[in-house]
This record gives structure tokens, sequence and C-alpha cells, in this order.
């Protein structure tokens, strides 16, 4: 694809718009998409949400399905899937070990749980769980080495719905951290104490 867009190199097969919709919707929908899709085809999705890049790069490699790229653009994000043949795709594992909101304002009280934020900056600033370590799901495998710190703790991981918390958990038991837990719903749901911080430029 060149720089100004007007032609492409591969072709199109199917295009969905999620412009506007937030976490989990875009995923929900690319993946009801793929499902209806022909193994080898090309999708196109539009989104908004900055947490969507993450959160499809991340899933199209945990299925086996080939991510192409995104391309941003005016606040737009045109993610582009390729469908795997049916010996490449792998199924969709969740993430076995789950905390509810109120086991981690529990733990949280006792003083001795580490939260780890994987939503976008913007998100984290207007409202944050106090003392959570912000790591956008994109930036979380480059971040690893700093977050061995916590491998022996008990990691609380937290996003708005429990969707890119899953995937983050499932990165950092892949990296040996052996006391990890998703947060469902996360802050989506969370009525525990919040504060702000200044939103990153």
């Amino acid at each position: 694809m060149n720089s100004t867009g007007q032609t492409q190199a591969h072709q199109v097969d199917k295009l969905i718009d999620c412009k506007g919709l937030s976490c989990p919707m875009p995923m929900v929908r690319t993946k009801k998409a793929i499902d209806e899709m022909e193994p080898g085809q090309v999708l196109e999705v539009l989104a908004t949400d900055p947490g969507s890049v993450a959160d499809i790069r991340s899933w199209a490699t945990r299925t086996g399905h080939q991510y192409l790229g995104t391309v941003e653009k005016d606040g737009v994000f045109r993610h582009y899937i390729r469908k795997a043949a049916p010996e490449e795709a792998k199924p969709e594992k969740k993430y076995p070990h789950v905390a509810s909101n109120d086991e981690l304002a529990e733990r949280l009280a006792k003083g001795d749980a580490v939260v780890i934020d994987v939503r976008e900056p913007m998100e984290y600033a207007f409202g944050h769980i106090p003392g959570a370590v912000l790591v956008p799901l994109g930036t979380l495998e480059s971040r690893i080495e700093e977050l061995k710190t916590y491998a022996d703790k008990d990691v609380y991981v937290v996003c708005r719905t429990g969707n890119r918390s899953d995937m983050a958990c499932q990165i950092l038991a892949d990296h040996g951290f052996t006391r990890v837990k998703n947060v469902v719903p996360g802050m989506s749901e969370w009525n525990g104490p919040t504060e702000q911080s200044e939103v990153e430029e």
C-alpha cells in the first residue's frame, strides 16, 4: 500500500465498520466476520478505538490468522487480517485464572496486590485504580523484563471489560508469570477507588 492510500497491494474481501465502538465490540465483530469468510480472504476493519490495534494483532497471532497490518489516518485505524486455512487456525483459548472486581477490591484493601492496567493511556488517565501500573497491551511484550520484578507476586490485570486483559494474562503466563489473574468485568463496572492523572499528549 502506498502512502497516498489510493492503491492497495492486496484485495480486501470484506469490510466491517467499527468506528465509534469501544472494546470489546471491534474484537467481537472481527471474530464474527472472520468466521463468515473463506480461508485466504482478507478482512478490513475500520475502528477508532486505539486499543483495537493491540487487540486485533494479539488475537490474530493467537488464533493463527495472519495479521497483515494497520494503517492509521485521521484517527481511523484500518486493520487487515487474512483468514487462516483450517490446518493453520488455532482454537481461541480463554485465560483460566479469573478474579472478580470484588476479589481485587479485597486484595487492594489488604495492600498486597499488584495491578497492571493494559488499557490505552487516555483511558487510564481518565480513571484508574490507585497504584495501577499502566502497560498498554501493545507494549506488553517489549516491557516484560521490567515487569519481572512482579513475577513472584499476585498480579491482577485489568482493562475495560476483561477482554484485552485476558490476552495480556496469556502473554504474561507465556513469559513465566505464574500468579496472574484476569479481572472481570474490569474497569467498566469498577466501584472501588479511582484516581485521574495527566493525559499524555
